[in-house]
């Protein structure tokens, strides 16, 4: 499926601010089933100064710096990509899950114990470990409300799983620490989720999402698959992947320093739409 993707971030300040530096990572990948066609980033007002790198993930990172005041700061990123991620392998042929290899703790999506005897209820000994995953994937769905407003990107996991309400990020973070805490490795995967409006209603502007989702290793024969725990879905060619870490917090699509500003309000709008093939 091909896409082109728009994606406007919008922050607005009480006060001017003197100086700032952002870290940006809005870039989508090139990755096997991803093929970027083209990708540009602006800024209004422009930076003075701007960097492009990989970090430590291969992620495209960009460094921007800011010497004039400024009540606004709008990024915007376009790309047209070119998307189709493989299906995963039979579930039956994966390995069993705990023969998986060991992951570490993260800040934000810890090997939490209670996360791990949730998580562990899709694991008897023995099960494929695809099988478990898919299991999960589906029962985060079933089992946890999908509701803007009562978390924060700081939310703890153990606060989400009480509550069983969050958004996309959050059940994102509890499935990794629930497979975490199994000695499972999983990663947390950014970017954008192709939506599709009501029956007989044409799609509104800016409607599409900035999403998150899971990464997980099903060892050296199969690689990583995507799953998305908010929808059920394994990741195909709906999603459209922009960076991964291991949580939120190594990869958060725009944060910085800056210098006055006060108070601060930022809006985020995606257009994700198909582009019709040349017939």
């Amino acid at each position: 499926m091909r896409y082109q993707v728009r994606h406007v971030t919008t922050y607005s300040y009480a006060k001017p601010v003197d100086l700032a530096s952002h870290l940006l990572h809005l870039t989508p990948r090139m990755l096997p089933g991803q093929e970027v066609l083209s990708a540009s980033l602006s800024a209004v007002p422009a930076p003075a100064r701007l960097t492009e790198a990989d970090d430590h993930f291969g992620n495209r990172a960009t460094w921007m710096f800011l010497d004039r005041p400024h009540k606004e700061f709008e990024v915007t990123v376009q790309a047209e990509l070119d998307v189709a991620f493989p299906p995963p392998p039979p579930a039956t042929a994966t390995p069993p899950w705990d023969a998986a290899e060991f992951t570490f703790d993260s800040p934000l999506a810890p090997a939490d114990r209670t996360a791990g005897l949730y998580a562990h209820h899709s694991f008897p000994p023995g099960r494929p470990v695809l099988e478990g995953l898919l299991d999960l994937t589906r029962r985060i769905r079933q089992d946890f409300a999908f509701r803007a407003g009562v978390t924060t990107v700081y939310t703890p996991v153990s606060k989400v799983l009480a509550q069983r309400a969050g958004v996309c990020q959050d059940f994102t973070h509890v499935m990794i620490a629930g497979l975490r805490a199994l000695g499972l490795s999983a990663r947390y995967v950014s970017g954008y989720l192709r939506t599709h409006p009501p029956a007989g209603q044409a799609a509104r502007r800016g409607a599409d999402q900035s999403h998150a989702w899971v990464g997980a290793w099903l060892g050296p024969q199969y690689g990583w698959v995507g799953l998305d725990p908010t929808n059920d879905l394994v990741v195909h060619d709906e999603h459209v992947v922009l960076a991964w870490g291991r949580d939120y917090g190594d990869i958060s699509p725009v944060r910085g320093v800056i210098l006055g500003g006060g108070k601060h309000t930022v809006t985020a709008g995606v257009d994700l739409e198909p582009v019709p093939e040349a017939r």
